[in-house]
């Protein structure tokens, strides 16, 4: 029969491997977290500046294209400036608590799989 003495040390021995191996557990999981958070931010930047850098090239073109139509160029560029300053304060007014809370959830989501 073991003695206390023994039974504690093994499992105190016991306790420190436990411990080791979840910090060990917890660390890869941040790294993890972390990793697919990063790449997943990355992805959708390189996604939005794609697709700023068409939609300011297309909206050049119809500014342009406008300010053909009525003499001068820079009143296309005066009224599609007027329309994103509608569109903005629309959005502003109806979607920004909406958005807020999508994008806070889904930050919370990815940060929690």
């Amino acid at each position: 029969m073991e003695s206390p003495v023994s039974s504690i040390e093994s499992l105190v021995a016991h306790f420190e491997v436990y411990v080791k191996t979840t910090y060990e557990l917890s660390k890869l999981k941040l790294v993890e977290t972390l990793t697919n958070l990063t790449t997943t931010l990355m992805i959708r930047l390189i996604a939005i500046v794609t697709i700023a850098i068409f939609f300011t090239l297309l909206n050049i073109g119809i500014a342009l294209l406008i300010g053909e139509k009525l003499g001068k160029s820079y009143y296309g560029f005066f009224i599609v400036s007027a329309f994103y300053l509608l569109v903005g304060i629309a959005f502003q007014l109806l979607f920004s608590k909406k958005i807020k809370k999508y994008v806070s959830t889904s930050i919370i989501t990815q940060a929690l799989e």
